[in-house]
């Protein structure tokens, strides 16, 4: 059975969906079957990966009220192993229409649960709040990783969020666990950065991953190309960073390891 991973944050700019993407792409080309679920109306997580959202017939929307079938909804992308399941606009009225549903904390679990032994990893992109679809991806997930700016307001509602995980964790889900939070954005030269990352790391302690997201132009230009970072340039600095992360993450979860020569 495949692990679920939301990738959540309700502060936005925070590197959540370049995350999720190249997170996955990452688990992708490290041969583990990835399925990218994008719960974010904005839909940048499937036009990162070229997908024509206005194109779409079905989507998360119709798949997670339960008007379509996930396996019409999905997705097949340039990067091997990488399926996604697309998202519009036309998500932001899910919360609407299932605010008085039984059970509404999960249609997106009941959404996932017949392809979830398709895949070894699921990622879910959240959006950038605490609104009924992240409590829905947290009440699916095995885990959520937490990406945090390393500038001046990191820590800004990071309590708020951990105690959402806590509600859910109490209520809905008392299997979630926290697989990590993720330092994004980082510059090595900024005093700032540094003095951000040590405040987390002697907070958060072994919660926080080694492995740091580097400010990356190449990261940055991907998704106007319509590609993850690592089928963009796979040899930049944004590129190592995402494949070290999916490394650290298959280690703490005792997964084997790929080689990467295939990749060159």
């Amino acid at each position: 059975m495949g692990k679920t991973i939301s990738i959540a944050n309700q502060k936005g700019g925070v590197g959540k969906t370049t995350t999720a993407v190249n997170l996955s792409a990452a688990l992708a080309v490290m041969e583990y079957k990835v399925l990218l679920v994008d719960a974010d109306p904005q839909a940048n997580a499937s036009s990162g990966l070229g997908i024509d959202t206005d194109a779409l017939e079905k989507s998360a929307y119709e798949c997670f009220l339960g008007q379509a079938d996930i396996h019409d909804c999905l997705v097949t992308t340039d990067t091997p192993n990488l399926t996604v399941l697309p998202t519009r606009i036309d998500l932001v009225g899910a919360e609407v229409e299932l605010v008085n549903e039984k059970n509404r904390e999960y249609f997106i679990k009941r959404a996932l649960d017949p392809v979830k032994d398709l895949y070894d990893f699921i990622i879910i992109d959240c959006s950038p709040s605490l609104g009924l679809i992240t409590v829905n991806a947290l009440a699916a997930s095995d885990s959520v990783i937490i990406p945090i700016q390393s500038e001046y307001f990191a820590l800004e509602g990071l309590g708020k969020l951990l105690n959402t995980v806590r509600i859910v964790q109490t209520r809905l889900n008392p299997q979630l666990t926290i697989e990590g939070l993720l330092i994004t954005m980082y510059d090595s030269r900024l005093r700032l950065a540094r003095q951000v990352v040590e405040d987390v790391r002697s907070h958060f302690k072994r919660l926080v991953f080694d492995t740091l997201i580097y400010r990356n132009t190449k990261l940055a230009e991907a998704p106007s190309y319509g590609q993850s970072v690592i089928m963009y340039d796979a040899t930049c600095a944004g590129a190592v960073n995402y494949l070290n992360l999916a490394t650290e993450i298959l280690k703490r979860n005792k997964m084997k390891v790929a080689p990467l020569s295939h990749q060159s």
